[in-house]
């Protein structure tokens, strides 16, 4: 749209059917969204218009929500499904305050999708070898890049944590400060779009995929979560005297309850689960502990008013709105029953069975669509969408043979 447009007041329209399309372009049936396809308002967010500082052009990006032309939210909105579970706990005079730690890997271009991704060249003339892990010159050798990065979070009002080497090859992490649900949403969007817009004016590919490369760790997006009592400010995880509550404790249980439901929303794509598959510091649990990263829902080491739950299922590839409304959601839902957690675990483990989360996107698929609790939460239209879509990814990816099995099975009798 152009500027004058848009300060006009000029109304975006489009499609419902787009919120429902799949990652090769394509689209479910109609009946998924409504058998007219009709228009839905783009409603820009005031406090989310942003001048992008890496365009040579003047250029600005506004998130927007997208809502019915009678004014109601979209159920098929990841951002309004977010917006949603904020009031359902404003209602119960608590605010969420989450946090996100969000990993990606920085690479040479990849021009043939069949080689592997490759690290860049840095200032040294050489590519790294792996040994750089949280070293503190470790993103010297793409300084450049990263300077821009940092200027332009600074100019979009991104404020950073930490910023750190992970343990991949050329993969990194960032930290963003803990705030409000909706805005944290906001802002790893953004961040996410800054990356990869920044990473192309350098000559380098910025990938946040769930797992690119084998034999190396993937890049998750844990969630952060604590509740406050809006009237007092105070963490309602603790108590007076520092100790856990009943409401920290139905918390837990309430995301026990929900993760198995809820893995295909927080594991969306086919690659999701290659990261899982290989579980170091990814756990596909719904085990809960004190400061293990073993646990699929890990309680960092804290004072008392900062104790939070941290959601270690989701990773890079997550929707960061549907992310984030999936796990406070589960979490209000223990609240709201007082769902009591299984015994922490310490230490190294086994899974029981019943904490044991779907392994493959087909799995987690028909895991969602038995789920009565995901249609209560989410609505009947939300799932069945998002459903349709994701089995028409799933569909796509099991057209291709896979250079492995043409290595490993031709020549098998």
């Amino acid at each position: 749209m152009t500027a004058e447009g848009f300060l006009e007041g000029r109304r975006l329209q489009l499609a419902r059917g787009v919120l429902l399309q799949c990652i090769m372009g394509g689209y479910p049936a109609a009946r998924f969204y409504g058998s007219d396809d009709g228009d839905l308002a783009l409603i820009a967010e005031p406090t989310q218009i942003h001048r992008l500082p890496w365009s040579d052009d003047p250029r600005a990006l506004a998130i927007c929500d997208a809502d019915e032309l009678t004014g109601e939210s979209s159920n098929l909105s990841t951002r309004g499904q977010l917006k949603k579970v904020i009031a359902r706990y404003a209602a119960r005079g608590l605010a969420p305050v989450v946090a996100t730690e969000l990993e990606f890997f920085v690479f040479a271009p990849n021009t043939d999708p069949t080689q592997p991704f490759r690290p860049p060249v840095g200032l040294d003339g050489r590519r790294e070898d792996g040994q750089s892990a949280f070293s503190v010159s470790s993103n010297n050798g793409l300084r450049p890049f990263f300077s821009e990065v940092y200027k332009c979070m600074a100019a979009l009002g991104l404020p950073r944590d930490t910023f750190m080497h992970e343990m991949g090859v050329s993969q990194f992490e960032i930290n963003l400060l803990h705030g409000d649900p909706l805005l944290l949403a906001d802002q790893t969007f953004l961040f996410k779009h800054l990356l990869k817009e920044v990473a192309l004016k350098h000559g380098l590919t910025v990938v946040c995929m769930a797992k690119p490369l084998a034999h190396t760790p993937g890049s998750s997006m844990h969630i952060h979560q604590s509740l406050v009592d809006i009237a007092t400010g105070k963490n309602v995880f603790s108590d007076d005297r520092g100790e856990p509550t009943a409401m920290f404790r139905h918390f837990i249980g309430g995301q026990q309850a929900g993760m198995a439901d809820f893995t295909a929303l927080f594991a969306p794509n086919v690659n999701s689960y290659q990261r899982l598959c290989h579980p170091y510091a990814s756990p596909n649990n719904a085990c809960w502990s004190h400061d293990n990263r073993a646990a699929g829902l890990r309680i960092p080491a804290s004072s008392p008013v900062a104790r939070r739950v941290e959601n270690r299922l989701p990773g890079a590839d997550a929707n960061p709105y549907l992310a984030i409304a999936a796990s406070l959601a589960a979490g209000l839902h223990g609240i709201e029953h007082e769902l009591e957690p299984s015994e922490a675990i310490q230490g190294e483990f086994e899974v029981p069975d019943n904490l044991a989360l779907p392994c493959t996107l087909h799995a987690a698929l028909e895991r969602l669509k038995r789920s009565q609790l995901a249609r209560e939460l989410f609505g009947h239209e939300f799932i069945e969408g998002y459903i349709a879509s994701k089995t028409m990814e799933l569909t796509s990816f099991f057209d291709e043979i896979t250079p492995w099995e043409r290595r490993v099975l031709a020549a098998q009798a």
